[in-house]
């Protein structure tokens, strides 16, 4: 299910970018132990005998985040001091290195160097961090660690000289982040349910007690198929297509590490994980030797509703490539199924062409009549179907389409319904999570979207502006409330069919319950044809006469 409501308020709410570089000073990532008084002790004498010598030393960014890492025992120095390393890190001109050297138009910890790690908390969509160096997984913590050659600051190494043991463990761990590695950030309830990583920096030195079982020579990307997977929607728009922006530029030379790891998940995108990836994914949770890598990225981006930010990609890649990409993925097993089915029907010597207008099985042949453009009803049982389809069929026809009623379940292959609608002209259905399925039509085809009462910000959100991003003809077809089941439910008056948006405000819940899962649609096929014609039309003027093989 698609839980767009919530995601309208927030978005409505404000400006997701504003704050980039917030995280130099409050990154709430950031984590570090309490000392003990004894400790604040010596911190404290020191500062005040050595604060004029080295006050640029003393507020740098380091230093400000280890003094505030004391607690709140002592609550009013620590928040005098915390605001104080601010003034006078600004007026010495002490700054974060990552950032200072980064170009405000590129993303946060775009280049860091050896031996550190990065996040990048300022997209409301999605966290992500980057650890680079000597990187080891421990999965039965859930945990990512980085032994680093760095010392720290002189400062910091004469305060662990002076502490006890227990403290001495305590100062070997030099940074302490915590990440969960999925796209929804926004979502709270769903990240609830989402595992949590904890990425530390410790001293190199430790390693010797943290063997490599696998040594990787190409970086790792860490991220998460839980929350809303296993609807076909969130697969792609919060799992492959972020995993797709995140990952291409490594050229196959990268590994996927997966968190809440499903078979199911990895044989159904195995197709498109083939050509992100030259190597096998790791199941994070369940494989518990300590894999090494150089470079760990963990979490994904992602730029918008089903796209690819061509502004936000090396090489300006698009939502295009991505189609592109998809094509490369599928079409292997296309020929397979074509060769498969070319030597049963040498077997059983029949003709396996569909006659117009039946419901398509995946099992026959895909054939088509030359000069017929052809269309493709994505039918949906129970809510949001169109009860009148048989009509909508033949009304279809009688303006020239070939027609395929197309019920894909979830198990069905997607190379499959990829080979039906690469092949074809025109993609009806009613809005739901199978509209996802326009990816897979080629640019320049028809995507017409039966919009139900109170669906209308999320047709145009999730799959109508992103059609015209991929190069469709987008048409939306937006009922009337007689159109509706619901019509014979409530009284023409009442607001849930003259305003349902008064309704949809009120939350996800209304939304789900009276408009997704309460109506069903029956066309009105007069003002229906309307589309079909512009349909026809447009088709037939771009692309002229019809030829269809598989």
């Amino acid at each position: 299910m698609v839980h767009y409501q919530r995601y309208n308020q927030l978005k409505k709410g404000g400006d997701e970018e504003k704050g980039t570089l917030v995280f130099v000073w409050t990154n709430s990532g950031d984590y570090y132990r309490r000392r003990r008084p004894k400790l604040f002790s010596v911190l404290l004498l020191s500062l005040i005998s050595c604060s004029f010598i080295l006050a640029p030393y003393f507020f740098s960014s380091s230093f400000c985040k280890l003094f505030s890492s004391l607690g709140f025992a002592y609550f009013p120095l620590f928040l005098h001091f915390d605001l104080s390393c601010m003034l006078f890190a600004d007026a010495f001109g002490v700054r974060n290195g990552l950032v200072d050297d980064m170009d405000v138009k590129a993303p946060s910890c775009s280049s860091i160097s050896n031996g550190t790690i990065c996040c990048d908390r300022s997209h409301f969509r999605s966290d992500i961090c980057f650890m680079k160096g000597d990187v080891r997984t421990h999965s039965p913590t859930s945990s990512i660690f980085l032994y680093s050659s760095k010392k720290g600051n002189g400062f910091a190494n004469y305060v662990s000289s002076i502490v006890g043991d227990g403290e001495q463990e305590e100062n070997d761990e030099l940074e302490h982040e915590k990440i969960k590695p999925y796209t929804r950030k926004w979502e709270i309830s769903v990240m609830d349910t989402i595992d949590e990583l904890d990425l530390i920096s410790k001293r190199g030195n430790l390693g010797v007690h943290h063997l490599c079982d696998v040594i990787h020579n190409v970086p790792a990307i860490v991220f998460s198929t839980g929350g809303y997977t296993g609807n076909v929607y969130h697969e792609f728009n919060d799992g492959i297509m972020p995993l797709y922006i995140t990952s291409q530029h490594f050229n196959k030379k990268v590994v996927f590490v997966i968190l809440e790891y499903h078979n199911w998940w990895v044989m159904k995108y195995g197709d498109i994980l083939s050509h992100l990836s030259d190597y096998p994914t790791v199941d994070f949770s369940g494989d518990n030797r300590t894999h090494c890598f150089t470079e760990v990225i963990v979490g994904l981006r992602i730029h918008d509703e089903l796209t690819v930010d061509s502004s936000l990609m090396k090489r300006n890649k698009s939502i295009v490539d991505f189609r592109n990409l998809l094509d490369r993925a599928y079409c292997p097993r296309i020929r397979g199924l074509i060769q498969d089915e070319q030597r049963e029907a040498q077997e059983k010597k029949i003709s396996l062409g569909p006659t117009s207008g039946s419901v398509f099985d995946f099992g026959e042949k895909v054939q088509y009549s030359a000069g017929r453009p052809k269309l493709v009803i994505l039918s949906r049982n129970g809510a949001r179907a169109i009860t009148n389809e048989n009509i909508l069929v033949e009304a279809a026809e009688e303006i020239g389409f070939q027609v395929r009623v197309l019920r894909p379940e979830r198990t069905t292959e997607l190379a499959k319904i990829y080979r039906v609608l690469n092949s074809s002209d025109v993609m009806i259905g009613v809005h739901g999570a199978a509209m996802t399925h326009f990816l897979f039509m080629k640019p320049g085809s028809v995507f017409i979207q039966v919009i139900p009462l109170g669906t209308d910000w999320a047709a145009e959100t999730y799959y109508g502006e992103p059609a015209r991003k991929l190069g469709l003809k987008y048409i939306g077809y937006k009922i009337m409330p007689k159109e509706s089941s619901l019509f014979d439910e409530y009284d023409k008056y009442d607001p849930v069919l003259r305003n349902p948006s008064s309704l949809t405000k009120k939350g996800w819940q209304y939304t789900k319950k009276i408009y997704l899962e309460g109506q069903t649609v029956r066309l009105d096929l007069r003002r229906f044809r309307k589309r079909l014609d512009r349909a026809y039309e447009f088709i037939t003027r771009i692309h002229g006469s019809f030829h269809y093989g598989t």
